[in-house]
């Protein structure tokens, strides 16, 4: 035999070594990509540009003096300062002005001016192939949103949600402080106190999210958020309630809230008070009733959005989130290991026959 009949059995278990790897990058995008952007150390550089809104250079200038102070060294884009229409500049220039920054290999990570609006407009216009070799730090929440969920669906590479230029002060605070940490690489931990609405339980998954509107915004495009099996990250601004239930019509009837490992909701500030006696309805129980058949865990005023402070979080990277009686707890997983199914490996290989087994004389 026999030799040709072992050799034929390895066959199919080669085979499915190979198919249960890729089965393993289908389930974990992010480990299939394997590439994420290096957290940063002393003497490393930012880049400031403003791919929405613009500011002024003194706002970028609050912004170097404070990353001075963590040890890193600052470079300031073209669009700072630049005003067309109500943005940065026009696409082009703001499209222009990113993708210098992105393809820099000196920059290590990318604060963005002000969000707004403007990013839907620049992004198609944007190259992304040294992005996806030499992964830098994208930083901003708000209309920034746009490029969270570009990033995650199409790279899997993790980004930040966070305080951005225009938003630093002369002193720091908690949501600097918490940027600080998140670009140096400290985990994150945060608890806060439980809301009484707060839907109990512990979920494990990617977290993805940011700006409701913005996630709204992607659907049906190439940016659109995958929020299958993650926690996802939900916050607002100025918005009525009717739009907001709205926007989260969408997502239920899209399928996006169905089948979510957890659900975090941020800051729904500045809500618009004209109409509100049409619509009495708590913005949390607008909220809870999109998820009411669902039994995954939901957690109410998670400190992030545009309010203060507005914690930084890294989105595209594995949290274990709890929500209890008391308080809630994010807590990023530095080293998720996922499991291999097994199953669909062991349906792989071809059954062993007596034929096949190896006859020793």
């Amino acid at each position: 035999m026999r030799r040709r009949n072992f050799l034929q059995q390895l066959a199919p278990l080669g085979a499915g070594l190979l198919g249960a790897q890729a089965l393993l990058a289908r389930t974990d995008p992010a480990m299939k990509l394997g590439l994420n952007p290096p957290y940063l150390k002393p003497g490393d550089m930012l880049g400031i540009t403003c791919p929405a809104s613009s500011i002024e250079p003194k706002d970028a200038r609050y912004t170097e003096v404070m990353v001075a102070k963590w040890g890193f060294k600052t470079r300031i884009g073209s669009t700072v300062g630049k005003h067309w229409q109500r943005f940065a500049g026009t696409d082009m220039e703001r499209a222009a002005d990113f993708q210098r920054m992105i393809d820099d290999p000196y920059i290590r990570a990318i604060i963005f001016g002000r969000g707004g609006y403007g990013v839907i407009r620049m992004m198609d216009f944007i190259n992304w192939d040294n992005f996806k070799k030499h992964p830098k730090w994208l930083v901003g929440y708000s209309d920034i949103t746009a490029l969270h969920c570009h990033v995650n669906r199409n790279f899997s590479i993790p980004t930040i949600h966070a305080r951005m230029a225009g938003g630093f002060n002369a002193v720091e605070d908690e949501s600097e402080i918490s940027l600080r940490d998140a670009l140096s690489g400290k985990q994150v931990d945060y608890r806060w106190k439980a809301h009484p609405l707060n839907r109990a339980g512990k979920a494990t998954g990617m977290l993805v999210g940011g700006n409701l509107s913005m996630i709204y915004a992607m659907q049906a495009s190439p940016s659109e958020l995958d929020t299958n099996n993650k926690i996802l990250f939900i916050e607002d601004v100025s918005e009525y309630k009717y739009t907001v239930d709205r926007m989260l019509m969408n997502l239920k009837r899209s399928g996006k809230l169905n089948n979510l490992a957890g659900l975090i909701i941020g800051g729904f500030t500045g809500t618009k008070p004209e109409g509100d006696m049409y619509f009495t309805m708590s913005m949390e129980q607008i909220i809870l009733e999109k998820v009411k058949d669902c039994s995954f865990p939901v957690s109410f005023s998670f400190p992030a959005g545009h309010q203060n402070p507005n914690l930084a979080i890294k989105l595209g990277v594995h949290y274990t989130l709890f929500t209890g009686s008391g308080e809630s707890n994010l807590t990023e997983i530095t080293d998720p290991h996922p499991v291999l199914p097994l199953q669909p490996f062991l349906d792989s290989i071809a059954p062993i026959t007596a034929d096949s087994i190896i006859q020793i004389p």
